[in-house]
């Protein structure tokens, strides 16, 4: 099993993940980055009309092998598109 390392980028700025975590598949990896994008959108997205989050996976040597994105807007359509 390889440790991948899940860092987070969003309205608040980055955060970078010192832990990581082991998956055994690149299957695996995408779940775990659907199921964070998941998650955080369900945290963080509810008071907001607009809202991007985005996952960057890297692996054991640090270079990067997924990005993960989730782009989230709301328009009343009643209201001009900002």
């Amino acid at each position: 099993m390889a440790r991948y390392f899940f860092d987070l980028i969003n309205g608040d700025g980055a955060v970078r993940d010192d832990q990581g975590q082991e998956v055994s598949t690149r299957e695996g990896v995408t779940r775990e980055v659907s199921r964070i994008l998941a998650d955080l959108a369900r945290d963080e997205l509810p008071d907001r009309q607009n809202g991007a989050i985005s996952i960057k996976v890297r692996d054991e040597r640090g270079h990067p092998v997924l990005t993960g994105h989730l782009l989230f807007q709301t328009q009343w359509h009643d209201e001009p598109e900002i």
